[in-house]
């Protein structure tokens, strides 16, 4: 199998050097729309038409991933955040489906193959952020199981799609943060080299700090997305600068994906892992200019809070 590709050239990338920034899945104002549904909706229906339901749902959401991808291109937005149920309730136990069982499923696949071929010409990255159920490192088998069949899902859209990152947090602490992190390590001889030359890990605000997680990173060879804002509510001995150039060399030969966001009611607020609908600037490291970097703005305003950060960042305001 090829290794999956570095990253395409940024032509939609308009900020200096080499920054990208990044909308995650939705859109707040622009009419495009993902559709997703539960499984106890599907249940109610005959097995024939929920797979007919769910082809539906998957061409329309293909058609919206191409749009939303045009629309970053339209926008100077360099990365995009593909929502995880693209594909509805796919690994559910009971009304999950493999794509080929949906009527018309090679018209889908080359939906989705025709927006990473979109995504490839113009240089817009995509990726992938599994929900917090995928849990690599838990001590049950069967959580394991699940979380590797929904990683392998999204791997197998990422491949369409040009994806080249799945990322997912280190998981639970389980009592004992080393032996999770090294059941997390034997775990990903579980995946396909599909899935595990896509994986990346996320520092997150309640269990592991980058500092916890760089060492499984060199290790395994799994690239950290050093989230900033996660770092700054569970903080451990290294300063932003040190965490970013430590990150930074997890991902050779590729350019890094980060994670940036602002607390809803400032960091002296209550609640500071909350999210704010836009970036205040001053949360943008320095360290994080003037070299090649994937910068996903985490925050509630989507399109509006990109464009806002891209203005922002161009004035130096």
């Amino acid at each position: 199998m090829k290794s999956v590709r570095a990253v395409p050239d940024s032509k939609a990338v308009v900020l200096t050097g080499g920054l990208r920034l990044g909308l995650c899945c939705q859109f707040l104002e622009q009419p495009i729309k993902f559709r997703v549904t539960t499984a106890t909706a599907v249940q109610r229906l005959p097995r024939r038409e929920q797979l007919a339901r769910l082809a539906e749902l998957a061409t329309g959401n293909a058609e919206a991933l191409l749009a939303a991808l045009q629309f970053c291109a339209a926008h100077g937005i360099g990365s995009f955040r593909i929502l995880t149920p693209i594909l509805p309730v796919k690994t559910h136990p009971t009304v999950g489906y493999r794509i080929e069982e949906l009527p018309g499923s090679e018209d889908i696949v080359a939906r989705f193959r025709r927006c990473g071929d979109f995504a490839r010409a113009a240089g817009i990255r995509t990726g992938f952020h599994p929900d917090q159920f995928v849990v690599l490192n838990s001590p049950d088998a069967d959580i394991v199981a699940r979380s590797v069949a929904d990683l392998e899902s999204q791997a197998e859209l990422a491949e369409w799609t040009n994806a080249d990152t799945v990322n997912i947090h280190g998981g639970g602490g389980y009592g004992d943060k080393p032996a999770a992190l090294e059941r997390f390590h034997r775990n990903l001889a579980l995946l396909s080299p599909r899935a595990r030359t896509r994986l990346t890990v996320e520092n997150d605000d309640k269990t592991f700090t980058p500092a916890d997680l760089l060492p499984l990173c060199r290790k395994a060879g799994v690239p950290l997305v050093y989230d900033a804002h996660h770092h700054r509510c569970l903080p451990d001995d290294l300063t932003v600068e040190q965490a970013t150039a430590a990150a930074r060399a997890t991902w050779p030969g590729r350019e890094p994906l980060f994670h940036l966001s602002s607390p809803l009611e400032g960091w002296a607020g209550p609640k500071p892992e909350r999210h704010h609908d836009y970036i205040d600037p001053r949360d943008f490291p320095a360290a994080w200019r003037g070299w090649p970097l994937t910068v996903e703005v985490e925050a509630k305003a989507k399109e509006l809070a990109v464009a806002k950060l891209q203005r922002d960042l161009a004035g130096e305001r």
